[in-house]
């Protein structure tokens, strides 16, 4: 069935991606389709997309009043635009989103290939850097040994080198809080180890959300409207939604790990057992942005400067500065250090914030902050968290997750093996649903499918691209 100028949604989803804005529709609520996606964000709009393109007729239904999920650029609370949570692409070279990135004329920019590097309230020394990058090769090294084959799963904090000295807090920061958004003890090796190359970050000027906004325009999508309930077989899907029921086909459902573990939709029957306990293993970590303006930069960076210091703990934060050469910074905190700062609420996260940049430079800049604005994923209620995150035996969870359950179909990050905590990741499960929906309707033979993409090479890293 193909979609009609009725299906789509009023106004266009980028103003609809707008904080405070809410998308609207031209008539009822449609009231079957061939498949519906449940989540607007990057693994529902892939999913939907490749329905459209293969001329079925699809409905996204999304319960925030607001699309792109955790892809959210917020272009009214500041001089520039921001992304309050993922901001980068990977993988330039076999990335699909990076060329619909240059179709839809977003600028596109690299993040720096490192961080500059405090060491009290001075910069870190070429030998000292060079003492960084040395004990980060050797944790990484450790971590992908621990992974070989015939080993054991274990936690990636009880593989480090014992004598990694004063940078071993800020390697366990940036291996693990700041890469993906939990400690490294709660970390699989094999969860780790199996991460496909993370080195270089594409980033847009306007925004990874503003891109996601972009590619959802030809979408048909409900904002505001939550799937209570889908009441499944093998032959068709009932979602009910405060605005009505929707029949079809299919069902391809993109919500996080912890929305799916908390039971938030209730599936009839129940989803198995072997699913629901792979989703609870894959509990999302916690990463927070604390965005603050600070003209006339007192910090003396260059813009889009990144950098981190010499800790002794977890409890640090990465700096992203004068973003764009803007007088925005970014200052990202994460882990269990973060997950309890973002606890105790906004005015917490920008004392913290601006503390640790006085520590670092001198200055007293509490006065300097003109505006601020915090992140909270963790109490997002339609998400949750962060990204999600395997321990120690948990690896396995994420294929599990994609395993056939009649004509449900799970995607997300968490369902991607080696591109997990990634909006690559959730953007390739998208589509691997999708195919895998339209073969179930009988849409989509070998013929028709979509050439296989390239696999990128596998390596661990040490900074974060969140």
């Amino acid at each position: 069935m193909a979609l009609t100028r009725r299906d789509l949604l009023v106004g266009s989803a980028a103003i609809a991606a707008l904080p405070g804005r809410r998308g609207a529709w031209a008539a009822p609520l449609p009231r079957e389709a061939d498949i519906v996606v449940i989540g607007a964000g990057a693994a529902g709009i892939a999913a939907a997309r490749r329905v459209q393109a293969a001329n079925r007729k699809v409905i996204v239904v999304e319960a925030d009043t607001r699309l792109g999920g955790r892809c959210w650029t917020d272009s009214g609370t500041f001089d520039v635009p921001f992304d309050r949570g993922a901001r980068w692409l990977h993988n330039p070279g076999t990335n699909p989103m990076i060329r619909l990135a240059r179709s839809a004329g977003l600028d596109i920019s690299t993040a720096p290939p490192g961080q500059r590097i405090r060491v009290g309230q001075r910069n870190a020394r070429a030998g000292e850097t060079e003492q960084f990058l040395a004990a980060l090769v050797r944790a990484n090294r450790a971590i992908d040994d621990a992974a070989r084959p015939g080993k054991a799963d274990a936690a990636c904090e009880s593989v480090l080198p014992k004598d990694l000295g004063d940078w071993a807090g800020t390697v366990e920061f940036m291996l693990g809080a700041n890469a993906v958004g939990k400690d490294l003890r709660d970390v699989s090796v094999m969860d780790k180890a199996r991460a496909q190359d993370r080195m270089v970050a594409i980033g847009f000027r306007q925004g990874l959300g503003a891109l996601i906004a972009k590619l959802a325009e030809p979408l048909p999508v409900a904002l505001s409207t939550s799937a209570r309930q889908i009441i499944w077989n093998n032959r068709e899907v009932s979602v009910e939604t405060p605005a009505g029921r929707i029949a079809a086909r299919a069902a391809i459902v993109t919500v996080s790990s912890n929305v799916l573990a908390a039971g938030n939709i209730k599936f009839t029957p129940e989803l198995p057992k072997r699913q629901l306990e792979a989703a609870s293993k894959l509990s999302l970590g916690s990463y927070d942005r604390v965005a603050i303006m600070l003209p006339g930069n007192p910090l003396g960076l260059a813009h889009d400067d990144a950098l981190i210091e010499q800790s002794n703990s977890t409890r640090t934060a990465l700096l992203s500065a004068n973003i764009a050469g803007s007088s925005l910074c970014l200052i990202d905190v994460a882990g269990s250090f973060g997950r309890d700062l973002s606890g105790q609420g906004e005015a917490a996260m920008v004392a913290f914030a601006t503390e640790w940049l006085t520590k670092l430079f001198g200055n007293d800049l509490a006065t300097a902050v003109k505006k601020s604005s915090v992140t909270r994923w963790n109490s997002s209620p339609f998400i949750l968290g962060a990204m999600s995150v395997a321990p120690t035996g948990g690896q396995p969870s994420r294929k599990i997750l994609t395993e056939p359950t009649g004509n449900l179909f799970l995607a997300g990050e968490a369902t991607h093996e080696t591109l997990w905590g990634t909006v690559d990741g959730a953007w390739e499960s998208g589509e691997r649903a999708a195919e895998a929906a339209l073969r179930k309707i009988g849409a989509l033979t070998d013929r028709t499918a979509a050439p296989a993409r390239a696999p990128s090479r596998r390596r661990t890293r040490g900074a974060s691209h969140n």
